[in-house]
């Protein structure tokens, strides 16, 4: 059996950032060997990951970039258990990390960025593992990435909700005010869609049965529900997608508005809305 020494186990916790005790039983059951040590501490954060698969995860930050050129934008979202776990260091170095690989290797999915590869051979995937196995809790990734004309981007002051925007027909006009003023839009009023074309089917067929059977137990005739749930619809529409949403900053015009008085016949192509806990 190896002896372990107290500069072993600052070796290992300089490489791994694993605590002392941690890195201390590694070595030992590892006999001294690091890189061993390295795969029982990797393995400790998997056992972690599979016994906490079911735990809450409420707290967490958010971080965005978005390309020179302004086409291009990528959201990651890394939700932990605890907001203590949400603040330290390590862990929004990770965030970090993730980002910097997302755009690196020009992410489509999430998927994509848990097998992006580290200078240090490890995938995202085995940093996250790794960082588990360190802080004791779950963690879950959330990614989102958008093309467009134009993307524009918000991050809430909590760190916990992040919005790209993508928009076209922007012509000469600067959108840095508008962009931000629409994903701050999105934030707060969580539209479903765009617009009404954008809805999924079932939603729809969903809130015309409810304002049916809204209109049937006020007593309205029968011949009369169709006609109702149609006007209960567009109300649904005008609260729920984007574009037809009335503006939080004046409800004297709608997003739709906005956009075209800031350059005519500017729009939203798409956006992408992440929120940890909630």
């Amino acid at each position: 059996m190896a002896a372990i020494t107290a500069a072993d186990v600052n070796k290992l916790r300089t490489m791994t950032g694993a605590g002392m005790m941690d890195c201390k039983k590694a070595l030992t059951e590892a006999d001294g060997d690091f890189e061993a040590a390295r795969d029982i501490l990797r393995k400790q954060g998997q056992k972690i990951a599979d016994k906490r698969s079911d735990n809450e995860t409420s707290e967490g930050f958010v971080a965005v970039a978005v390309s020179e050129d302004g086409t291009t934008g990528k959201l990651v979202a890394l939700a932990c258990e605890t907001e203590s776990v949400a603040k330290v260091a390590n862990f929004r170095e990770l965030v970090q990390r993730i980002l910097d690989a997302a755009v690196r290797i020009n992410a489509t999915s999430k998927e994509e960025v848990l097998a992006a590869k580290e200078e240090d051979g490890l995938t995202i995937q085995e940093h996250i593992t790794d960082l588990m196995g360190k802080i004791g809790e779950k963690l879950d990734l959330t990614y989102a990435t958008l093309t467009a004309e134009k993307v524009a981007s918000y991050i809430h002051s909590d760190n916990k909700k992040g919005v790209l925007v993508g928009l076209k027909n922007v012509g000469d006009a600067d959108t840095a005010a508008v962009g931000r003023d629409v994903a701050m839009q999105i934030v707060a009023m969580k539209p479903v869609a765009v617009d009404k074309d954008g809805v999924d089917s079932a939603v729809t067929e969903r809130e015309i049965e409810i304002g049916k059977e809204q209109a049937r137990a006020e007593g309205k005739p029968e011949a009369m529900l169709e006609k109702i749930a149609q006007g209960k619809l567009n109300k649904f529409y005008k609260e729920n997608t984007l574009l037809n949403q009335e503006f939080v900053k004046d409800s004297s015009m709608t997003i739709a508005q906005l956009l075209d008085k800031t350059s005519k016949g500017m729009t939203v192509t798409d956006f992408k809305r992440v929120a940890i806990g909630a």
